[in-house]
């Protein structure tokens, strides 16, 4: 399939082009950047030199159509709505990396991100990209919307207890630490690197946006509505995801018994691993384990005195997070196994 990223310089962008690169099943013809239009991508993502000769080129509708099956948007929040429509005119499908087509309710953007939505009439059609919960519906889309990093490590850490009506939906709690590329390319005040260095900070403390899209997904999975309390941290690295959930549960479960859940959830699932480990340093779920693949790994522990049961799960928030997810769609759309460009795994040390 011949495939373009559109906004192919940032993070997200990046990991795109490096996949794709590699992916037997993928041509990858254009990459669009209008700050860096003539330049060779090596020269902005320096890891792929070598790789390919490609250099960007600015974002013309009629050059992308002509070379391309597929689009990747790889643009920032609030840049793909009126972008996408016009790429699904012409008859390619796309698979967007931002939060523009993510929400099902128009009025959650106003709620939630602060504008109203200018083409409501194709959040119905979108798919939201998380595989695990909508791979049947992913296969023929047309444009899939890939879930947001946080989100999709809370969603999955809790969707086999939400599902199995084991929690209160209305007790969760998500504290979720993430690392400085989650921030994107451009550093803020907040994201530059000696503000962030040395420090745990809570940001977006209340009301973070992917709690919309995180009770949104796990709402379809019950009739009991699920609330979610979700603080994100800004720490010390660069790659890497840990959601640590609390949840109280509806009746005492034994270990035994919420392996049970989890297994009967994500069997075959082939970037799920289960870690719950008696000896070394990596007894649950830790990023520094999983940076560079697309893998989540889930684990828990029980608290009997409280009746909780605390979920960790951990990511890489450029990967499982966003651009590995998105070729884990990609994947499914092409019909050949989801582990197609993505069968690596991580470094250690790291």
């Amino acid at each position: 399939m011949r495939v373009g990223v559109i906004g192919g310089s940032g993070y997200v962008g990046g990991e795109l082009l490096r996949l794709s690169l590699s992916h037997p099943e993928v041509e990858l013809t254009t990459v669009t950047s209008r700050a860096n239009a003539g330049e060779y991508i090596f020269g902005v993502h320096p890891n792929l030199r070598g790789a390919t000769q490609l250099k960007f080129s600015p974002p013309d509708l009629s050059h992308i159509t002509e070379n391309c099956d597929l689009v990747f948007t790889a643009t920032p929040h609030g840049s793909a709505v009126n972008l996408v429509p016009k790429l699904l005119e012409t008859g390619l499908r796309v698979i967007d990396m931002s939060a523009d087509f993510r929400l099902k309710n128009p009025a959650d953007y106003d709620r939630w991100y602060g504008w109203t939505h200018a083409h409501p009439e194709l959040l119905s059609d979108a798919v939201y990209g998380l595989p695990e919960l909508h791979r049947q519906e992913i296969r023929d889309a047309r444009l899939v919307a890939c879930s947001g990093c946080m989100a999709t490590a809370t969603i999955l850490g809790l969707a086999p207890l939400v599902k199995a009506e084991a929690i209160e939906n209305d007790r969760i709690v998500a504290d979720v630490k993430i690392g400085s590329s989650g921030a994107g390319r451009k550093p803020t005040i907040a994201s530059h690197h000696p503000e962030r260095f040395g420090g745990v900070r809570p940001y977006k403390t209340v009301g973070h946006r992917h709690i919309a899209e995180t009770e949104q997904e796990l709402n379809l999975l019950t009739n009991d509505p699920v609330t979610v309390s979700f603080t994100p941290h800004a720490v010390n690295m660069i790659r890497g995801i840990l959601s640590t959930i609390h949840t109280f549960l509806k009746k005492p479960l034994t270990t035994k018994e919420i392996w049970k859940v989890y297994r009967s959830q994500y069997q075959g699932e082939p970037f799920v691993r289960f870690v719950k480990f008696k000896k070394g340093p990596y007894q649950l779920p830790d990023p520094k384990v999983v940076m560079g693949t697309n893998f989540i790994d889930i684990g828990f522990e029980t608290d009997s005195r409280a009746n909780r049961i605390i979920v960790f799960s951990a990511i890489d928030n450029l990967m499982k997070g966003a651009s590995g997810q998105g070729i884990q769609c990609l994947n499914i759309i092409l019909g050949v196994d989801e582990k197609t460009g993505l069968e690596c795994q991580g470094f250690h040390p790291m």
